[in-house]
């Protein structure tokens, strides 16, 4: 039994183990329930109620949810219970030894399987190897870098842009001390209790299969996880070809008829079982895996989804190790209370991308100009971190040997190039067979396919897919088109009397890209390029077109219009270029006047790369919002692109809850000195940071209100600050709630007030109700609720927010104006605002399909209407 590791209550040890009870108790729940009734802990009502609950595992779940009722006394006794059933099943154990000696033929077959695996995984399929083309996996992998921890389940913007910032503070933090070995994924990191779960995150192109190859090849050399006697490895693109009831012996030995005549045994002894299951985002029923119908034998016929449920509940082979990987879009739906380890593929660090041009280009002199040549664009450096994207780049490289014409400056320059130097590539090997009244044709026929492409990629990106198959009528206009394989990788499955091939590109942003070429290039309808298709609160469906209107937006420039023309034939429709350029300065204009969010927007004028678009944006007033999103070195500079070609003061710059560093603020410091309004609240800022804004202050002639709510900071930031303020004097409202000043840092204000600072917002910071009383002579700083229209104003300002966040952000803004006391609901603005506040719940919790979210927000929808 798990000792209560201090805990304060038996309660509350309860909670804090619950999930290894589960573990531990679920092969003794029968006995250990008819003991809690002898002890009248349990009535026969309370027995009869988890009876009723299918599998052993979620009958320990239901006697820790009956507990929770009956109080510490109860809890007391059922520790005290286990524990002496725990004593005593070690007793058994020690007395008669289960473990049997293995078979020859367990072992026969046990050399056969890892025989299997080294060969499945030998060679390394790239993303447009050449049919026949062997590529040995031990020449080119490269080592990926994985941590504990994952992205987060709230996916707000599109997964590879989010990825960039997280990749950064990953390499500045220490991760040597954090890297984990493939090999040592199911050791615990502190000891405490064994992994079986392991979740394995990561953005697409990242390396997720890779990893599993890689484990694989190790296990079939007998290098890595020799603790395991077999590793059985499924993938859901196949997962998703079974439309009928199977079980789990089925699953296994459609790939593995070698294990047939051992099978039972195999499973028999799961403790050294390994099941692998990669692409959980990929799986068709990826939305329903949070079962509660159980299968517990593995030749128990159910839906594949509720054996993969069993499997990952533990109760199916609930002493199996289990690794699934996924793209984090699709982490929500994933029963993560099962989960023991959270790993997250961070890809590469520089040394790797170094490493990797070595293996690509097989020539270190090359390699190594090839690497400067990168290292001197900041755009495709960071893209390179990703290894897919790494690969991409060396692709343009390998073509144009040194980028000798201009060098790419945003992500559709990139891929324009990649598109080009596939196509000159392939046009290169056919043309030598061909004679030369062919090749003028052969080369026209490259843009239909490439057009082809486009249709099938635009199609499925608008229905939200990344898998099709030969049955899908866009597939089969492809068939027989050579240079469908350059870019769309091909898994054959079979099934008993049929073969589905199922196709996919090669990454996820190279279906974007296509989707985008087909609309510029055809009459398609033009999307609105720079509008969101889902509305905020719809989770992760939210900027899920946001790379493809960057791409889209683009191609319709001038400069990558005309290269698509030369090199590839295909002619942008010209009021399509038009329209979207009209598009850009309306909608800016726009939203610099509304202060609406505006990154998306930003990056699509930057991928236009045209000055005069800036010049004709002539906002009445100039506000900037990019709050709420990590933002990268790839967003800084797009923000810093913009306002550099813009003229006067900045009326508002928003950088909320983005994730600012010192060195971010520092890079864009000639910037703040133009705000007027600037707000940094909601990040973390140590003194470093504090010090910049504090320099800014210093000689800014603009700033008149800096928001600083929610940021830590204490009483030597804020007297850092304040020393920064009596220099210009500029400075009118200081907005600091949520914070760790204290009463005497307040003080050192008090020389500011009320000139120049006529209002300095303190609440929720370190005061006892003494401090309080005694500021309340203070008319300029404000440490409690008033009913005037300053809160007013901030209730408008915080529902803005909340109408624009993911159902996710709006849980955590709960949290926050949700955390006031009673008597400040009086005031009428306070009324009003969680009136509107409520309605506003309603509706999200109305169009929720979450249901783990739909709790959150009923849970808080009860607090208001209270």
């Amino acid at each position: 039994m798990v000792e209560k590791d201090g805990c304060n209550s038996s309660l509350t040890a309860i909670r804090v183990l619950r999930v290894s009870l589960v573990d531990e108790l679920e092969g003794r729940i029968d006995s250990l329930l008819e003991s809690l009734v002898r002890r009248e802990v349990f009535t026969r009502d309370d027995r009869e109620d988890v009876l009723c609950q299918l599998g052993p595992r979620a009958r320990v779940r239901k006697v820790l949810d009956i507990l929770e009722c009956k109080g510490e006394e109860a809890a007391k006794i059922f520790l005290s219970v286990s524990s002496r059933h725990q004593q005593e099943a070690e007793t058994h154990s020690k007395e008669g030894n289960t473990d049997q000696p293995q078979s020859t033929e367990y072992k026969k077959v046990k050399q056969k399987h890892k025989d299997v695996l080294r060969r499945r995984s030998e060679s390394m399929l790239f993303y447009n190897t050449r049919h026949g083309e062997k590529i040995l996996f031990s020449e080119h992998y490269v080592n990926l870098l994985l941590v504990d921890g994952h992205q987060g389940l709230e996916i707000k913007r599109h997964e590879i842009l989010a990825f960039g910032q997280n990749r950064l503070s990953l390499q500045q933090k220490s991760v040597v001390q954090r890297k984990i070995a493939p090999g040592k994924l199911f050791s615990s990191p502190k000891g405490n209790r064994p992994v079986k779960k392991v979740l394995v995150t990561g953005v697409a192109g990242i390396g997720k299969t890779i990893l599993v190859q890689k484990m694989l090849f190790d296990f079939g050399g007998n290098r890595d996880n020799v603790a395991f006697d077999f590793i059985i490895h499924m993938t859901f693109r196949d997962l998703n070809l079974i439309d009928k009831p199977t079980n789990l012996q089925e699953m296994i030995l459609r790939k593995n008829r070698h294990l047939a005549k051992e099978l039972d045994n195999i499973l028999a002894n799961d403790s050294k079982l390994l099941i692998i299951l990669d692409g959980f985002d990929e799986f068709r029923h990826y939305r329903g895996c949070d079962v509660d119908v159980f299968v517990t034998e593995p030749d128990e016929d159910a839906e594949v989804v509720e054996v993969f449920g069993s499997l990952m509940q533990g109760e199916l082979l609930p002493n199996a190790s289990v690794m699934l990987t996924s793209r984090p879009t699709a982490i929500n739906h994933i029963p993560v209370g099962c989960i023991d380890r959270f790993v997250l593929i961070a890809g590469f660090s520089l040394a790797e991308v170094q490493d990797f041009f070595s293996r690509y280009f097989q020539d270190s002199a090359l390699a190594d100009r090839m690497f400067v040549v990168v290292s001197e664009n900041e755009l495709m450096l960071t893209l390179c971190y990703i290894p897919a994207f790494c690969y991409i780049v060396c692709c343009i490289l390998k073509e144009s040997k040194d980028l000798c014409g201009e060098s790419p400056k945003t992500m559709t320059d990139i891929y324009v190039q990649y598109l080009v130097a596939l196509l000159h590539s392939h046009t290169q090997a056919r043309a030598e067979t061909f004679l030369p009244e062919r090749r003028a044709a052969a080369v026209q026929q490259l843009s239909d396919i490439v057009l082809k492409l486009g249709r099938l990629a635009f199609q499925k990106l608008m229905e939200h897919q990344t898998l099709f198959y030969s049955s899908d009528p866009d597939v089969a206009a492809l068939e027989g088109c050579s240079l469908v394989s350059t870019f769309l990788d091909k898994t054959v499955a079979q099934e008993p009397g049929c073969i589905e091939e199922v196709y996919s590109f090669a990454h996820l942003t190279v279906q974007e890209f296509f989707a985008a070429v087909y609309c510029a290039v055809t009459d398609h309808p033009l999307p609105d390029a720079l509008q969101h298709t889902a509305s905020p609160g719809e989770g992760s469906n939210y900027g899920h077109l946001d790379l493809f209107n960057r791409f889209l937006s683009g191609i319709l420039s001038e400069r990558n219009a005309n290269l698509l023309s030369r090199q590839v034939g295909l002619c942008c429709q010209k009021d399509k270029v038009e329209t979207c350029r009209q598009s850009i300065i309306t909608e800016l204009t726009m939203l610099c006047e509304n202060g609406a969010h505006i990154l998306n927007h930003l990056h699509c004028l930057f991928e236009q790369q045209d000055s005069s678009l800036v010049l004709a944006v002539r906002p009445n007033t100039l506000r900037v919002n990019v709050s709420d999103e990590t933002l990268s070195k790839m967003d800084y500079g797009v923000i810093k692109y913009f306002l550099n070609l813009t003229m006067g003061n900045i009326s508002e710059l928003d950088l909320t809850g983005t994730g600012v560093s010192c060195e971010a603020l520092r890079d864009i410091q000639p910037l703040l000195r133009r705000c007027e309004n600037l707000w940094l609240g909601e990040n973390n800022l140590d003194m470093d940071t504090v010090q910049v804004i504090a320099d800014m202050l210093q000689v800014s002639e603009s700033i008149t209100n800096l928001g600083l709510g929610w940021t830590n900071i204490g009483d030597n930031e804020l007297q850092a600050l304040s020393s920064a303020i009596r220099i210009k004097r500029k400075l009118q409202e200081l907005w600091m709630e949520g914070n760790q000043v204290s009463y005497s840092g307040l003080l050192s204000l008090r020389d500011l007030t009320p000139n120049p600072l006529k209002k300095v917002v303190a609440i929720w910071n370190d005061l006892s109700d003494t401090d309080s009383e005694s500021l309340c002579t203070e008319e300029s700083i404000t440490v409690n609720f008033t009913d005037d229209d300053t809160w007013e104003a901030w209730g408008d300002w915080v529902l803005k927010r909340c109408e624009v966040s993911s159902n996710e952000k709006l849980v955590m803004v709960l949290h926050k104006v949700c955390n006031i006391s009673v008597h400040c609901l009086e005031a009428q603005w306070a009324k009003t605002f969680y009136e509107k506040l409520s309605q506003l719940i309603k509706r999200r919790i109305e169009s929720c399909t979450e249901d783990d979210m739909c709790k959150k927000l009923k849970k808080f929808e009860s607090i208001l209407n209270l």
